[in-house]
Formats: structure tokens, sequence, C-alpha cells
């Protein structure tokens, strides 16, 4: 493998790490987080009648 692309390679690794350490969170017992990922969970699926909130 050429220098060059292994470097593309280690620099695309190094952005993506960035993006992910970024969007995660340190609240991990929070009530509220937790069910807007079962939101964006399910909506990823395509089922989006309900949201979470609203089923108390």
């Amino acid at each position: 493998m050429p220098q060059s692309t292994f470097d593309e390679i280690i620099e695309k690794y190094v952005e993506i790490k960035t993006l992910l350490k970024n969007a995660l969170t340190d609240n991990i017992n929070d009530r509220d987080v937790y069910l807007k990922g079962i939101d964006a969970s399910y909506n990823y699926e395509g089922y989006n009648t309900y949201k979470t909130k609203e089923m108390k």
C-alpha cells in the first residue's frame, strides 16, 4: 500500500473518531437521553406513530 494511501486512511480514522467522540454523552443514566435513543431507533426503522414522551 502506498504511503499516501496509508496516510489518508489514518486521517479518515482520526476524523471519524473525533466525530464519534463529540457525539457521545456522559449522561448514561439520564432517562430522557435513553428515550431519545429509542425514538431515534424507531424513527430510523420507519415507526414514528408514537413518541416516548407521549407514553407515560
